[in-house]
């Protein structure tokens, strides 16, 4: 019977994987794909267009422009909760912006998820920094969490997606569900900056602290403006016994110090 079972377990996974190929074709043909900057058929952002996009070669303070290398610190920030700050553009390249307002906004293009990865591996390939590549097996990637109403509204964390497509190429798990968001929030877009840190203060919670307590933590987001939300998790994060938390987003936006 558990040969049988076996098989037929099989056999539907089988159909399962020729489904998803078959589904994909169909999409790709009603719903073709057009290059959100140049507009030329195949892909969301197509090679050229993408090899247009200045990524950059060094790492800054995540809350002020002072260049950071690898083993230094900004002495102004250093006791802030989030250790250092990993981010591939400037939020100010127009495509960048346009995408992941696509990205978290309706039609909610999800499939850019790989060309944003794409992006934050080339930075960390560009700065030469071996912290991300260290002590893996003692890392987590933790995606920055969002209200359930959010998910269902949008289908999918967006945060979470990034953080599941850099595990493959990093080798570094995602730890989900352990941060969580306990109590629903306004909007930080509109807000000022001392409005975003009261709005975020005191709204995640870890489930399980046991897991964090010691880890290195790369916290994921998809745009870093004031950095409210992602020190308050990295706040939650060290509280729970966490030892270092390194943020990673696609972008920051132009901080006005």
């Amino acid at each position: 019977m558990s040969r049988r079972v076996s098989k037929i377990f099989k056999f539907v996974k089988f159909l399962s994987s020729r489904y998803e190929k078959f589904k994909n074709i169909i999409l790709d043909i009603l719903f073709p794909r057009f290059c959100l900057r140049c507009q030329k058929e195949g892909d969301w952002i197509c090679p050229d267009c993408l090899s247009t996009i200045d990524i950059l070669e060094y790492q800054y303070c995540p809350f002020c422009m002072q260049k950071i290398f690898e083993e230094s610190i900004c002495l102004k920030h250093k006791n802030k909760n989030l250790d250092k700050l990993f981010f591939a553009v400037s939020y100010e390249n127009s495509l960048i912006k346009k995408a992941i307002k696509k990205f978290k906004y309706p039609p909610f293009l999800r499939e850019l998820t790989p060309y944003f990865c794409y992006l934050i591996i080339s930075h960390f390939l560009l700065i030469e920094n071996k912290t991300i590549l260290e002590n893996i097996n003692n890392s987590f990637l933790v995606p920055v969490p969002i209200s359930s109403f959010k998910k269902r509204w949008r289908g999918y964390n967006q945060s979470e997606e990034i953080a599941k497509q850099l595990s493959i190429s990093l080798k570094i798990p995602v730890l989900i569900n352990n941060l969580i968001k306990t109590k629903k929030t306004q909007s930080q877009f509109k807000l000022s900056k001392n409005e975003r840190i009261e709005n975020v203060k005191n709204v995640f919670e870890i489930k399980n602290a046991q897991e964090i307590q010691g880890k290195r933590i790369f916290l994921v987001d998809d745009v870093f403006t004031t950095g409210a939300t992602m020190e308050e998790c990295a706040r939650t994060l060290k509280n729970a016994g966490a030892r270092n938390v390194f943020g990673i987003t696609i972008a920051r936006e132009e901080l006005i110090e």
